[in-house]
């Protein structure tokens, strides 16, 4: 067999609302959500509003190869949190510092974009659960834990719908609990994408569609800014 990737998944929604049922069952103490943006917003949402808790992001960029826009050898996050995998040894230094400040400029416009002047939610002492909608090398998610560590919460859980093995291997030590729904198995070649049966790397006016959803009063689902988490409204 040389491929192995099931469709485990209609779209991000459903990946999104079976993590959230599979979350719930943990009783997890003052959870807090915090999605990466793009492909973590909708399942993140969803998780929120089946555990009726807080919901905000992390901003992480990918650093990408100059020559592709599906691969990376690092990381990094708005608040200048950075991560190199053993890739960065094999490129010139003038590629890592352009790549790097180029994704860190994203990292920035994304946090501008999507942010806007809300202030961040206090995390110190919550059960922060760090959302995505998979985990492919893991690096992405790695500096996500390290710029949320900085900020003080009780613990950290990662949660996705689905994860590569050497992601797996690489994350669960540096987190209190990993969470994957679907784990793949070792040796085959895995893409985030192939798990879902509809997948699209969403546009940033999608993006602020799913938060002004989230934010805005009125809805039928809306979130307490005030930290009260989602409430269902008649």
């Amino acid at each position: 067999m040389d491929n192995y990737n099931p469709v485990l998944f209609k779209d991000r929604i459903e990946a999104g609302q079976k993590l959230g049922w599979q979350l719930k069952k943990l009783n997890l103490k003052n959870p807090l959500i915090l999605a990466i943006p793009s492909g973590g917003i909708p399942v993140g949402i969803e998780v929120a509003k089946i555990l009726k808790c807080p919901f905000d992001l992390v901003i992480v960029r990918k650093i990408q190869f100059p020559w592709t826009t599906e691969a990376g050898f690092g990381a990094i996050a708005a608040d200048g949190t950075l991560y190199l995998g053993s890739a960065a040894r094999e490129l010139p230094q003038e590629v890592i510092k352009t790549q790097t400040k180029k994704a860190a400029e994203e990292a920035k416009h994304r946090e501008k974009e999507f942010l806007k002047r809300r202030k961040k939610i206090d995390i110190s002492g919550k059960t922060v659960v760090l959302i995505d909608d998979g985990l492919a090398a893991g690096s992405t998610m790695l500096v996500a834990v390290s710029s949320i560590r900085k900020r003080n919460p009780a613990k950290i859980i990662i949660a996705v719908p689905t994860a590569s093995g050497a992601a797996v291997a690489l994350l669960e030590k540096e987190v209190d609990q990993l969470v994957a729904l679907y784990k793949h198995p070792a040796g085959f070649p895995f893409a985030v994408a192939s798990s879902y049966q509809n997948w699209h790397d969403l546009t940033d006016e999608e993006v602020k569609n799913y938060l002004k959803d989230v934010f805005r009063t009125g809805h039928t689902k809306i979130y307490d800014q005030s930290g009260g988490g989602f409430n269902q409204k008649e």
